[in-house]
């Protein structure tokens, strides 16, 4: 009888010994996966902080204000107020004349054109804007707030040390000089940078924006909802409800989810051997775009569709067909409904895929150097994925900071995209 008990406590201490074991396995993997988040979470703060830090003086830009005398003899001498004379005038003199009214020691042709580089090249196109919106203006004085060169821009916020050699440095000390004067003189402030949302590309950084890119990747998706939305769930409908199950439909099943992993660039060498080559649709169109889009995008909704169909209890089809309900009915009147959720939540998730690929754009020629808004489908257009790979790849130092800024803005629209997608799953999700 002692030898059994005994023997039961033994059994007993290496059972526990055994069950401590495995408790302390768990905790460590507990604090694995813990610290794998934190990793994360702080790899992914760094990113953020990096690109914040880079981006967020993008959205201020430093103005200069002068006085410019718009003078009639240059703007319109024979004062017909005909818009072919005002555009022939150059606004780039009174800029000028403006600055050396205020640094009339400026009087060398080196010393003029370093002084006009201050302002941006841009100024004189807003001297012509605002006198053919009011020709009543010629012959006055006005006050304008103009924007600062890229490079006076970036010393303005300190981008630029003042510190280091005359020689390493893009800006002379004479510039700096006549640039500290003017903020003494309180004509130079920093302003928000409308023109960031309102302009499209620009060769200067200072008059670079984000509106045609914007505009280029709403049009592009558009485009690709059209198409892979109502396809995807057609194709997800028919395989998971009407399609016999076959060889020919699980080679089906089986390239579809192999097409969901598919390197987006070979989506954009098809989208150029067939859309451009042979189909000769116009290069670098949001058209085109959005179809290269539509097929990349749709392995991912059929997938999706078909896992949000496939969650439908069976019992919500077999009491819709004892009711007398037919086969399509009960799908498009019970099933899909249902399942809608789910295509949805698939739906918006795939979308924002598209939205932030850019090999598949860059094989049909929507790298190009867009100045202006699109207005169709079929205009030369750009994307914000895109957008920033070409400020990325721009010597300026302005750019930098604008790369940055349009990746905050490409962000903020994924995070929104991503988040419309939960709403949506937890306002209609059902529970069964």
């Amino acid at each position: 009888m002692t030898d059994l008990l005994a023997g039961r406590a033994l059994t007993d201490a290496a059972a526990r010994r055994q069950l401590n074991r495995r408790h302390r396995a768990e905790r460590r993997f507990k604090y694995y996966g813990l610290a794998a988040i934190f990793a994360a979470l702080g790899v992914l703060a760094v990113l953020l902080v990096t690109i914040v830090g880079a981006g967020y003086s993008a959205f201020q830009q430093t103005h200069i204000q002068l006085d410019i005398e718009l003078r009639e003899d240059l703007i319109d001498p024979d004062g017909t107020r005909k818009e072919a004379d005002i555009r022939q005038a150059n606004y780039a003199v009174l800029v000028r004349d403006a600055l050396i009214k205020i640094f009339p020691d400026a009087s060398g042709r080196r010393d003029r054109r370093a002084l006009a580089r201050l302002v941006s090249s841009g100024a004189d196109i807003q001297l012509l804007n605002m006198v053919l919106a009011d020709a009543t203006l010629i012959g006055s004085t006005q006050t304008i707030w103009f924007k600062a060169s890229a490079d006076f821009d970036s010393l303005s916020k300190g981008q630029i040390p003042r510190d280091v050699p005359e020689d390493a440095r893009k800006v002379s000390d004479k510039q700096i000089a006549w640039f500290d004067h003017l903020a003494a003189l309180g004509l130079v402030e920093k302003k928000f940078n409308t023109g960031f949302f309102t302009t499209a590309d620009s060769r200067e950084p200072e008059q670079a924006g984000i509106l045609g890119a914007v505009v280029g990747s709403l049009l592009t998706l558009i485009v690709t909802l059209v198409l892979s939305f109502p396809i995807g769930v057609m194709a997800a409908v028919y395989l998971e409800e009407f399609a016999p199950k076959n060889r020919l439909t699980d080679f089906i099943e089986i390239n579809i989810n192999n097409l969901a992993a598919v390197p987006s660039i070979v989506f954009g060498l098809l989208g150029l051997a067939v859309f451009l080559n042979f189909f000769g649709l116009p290069r670098s169109a949001p058209l085109v775009g959005g179809m290269v889009l539509a097929l990349m995008t749709l392995p991912t909704i059929i997938i999706a569709s078909r896992a949000a169909l496939r969650a439908v209890p069976p019992s919500i089809r077999e009491a819709a067909l004892g009711m007398g309900a037919s086969p399509v009915q009960t799908v498009t009147h019970h099933v899909l409904p249902l399942a809608m959720p789910g295509i949805l939540t698939g739906t918006i998730i795939g979308m924002a895929q598209a939205l932030g690929e850019t090999a598949p754009l860059l094989m049909i020629g929507m790298v190009a150097f867009i100045v202006d808004v699109p207005g169709s489908f079929t205009d030369a257009a750009t994307v914000l994925p895109v957008q920033v790979f070409l400020w990325a790849d721009a010597p300026e130092r302005g750019f930098v900071e604008r790369t940055s800024a349009a990746i905050m803005v490409l962000l903020a629209f994924l995070i929104v995209m991503n988040i419309l997608a939960v709403v949506l799953r937890r306002r209609f999700e059902r529970r069964w």
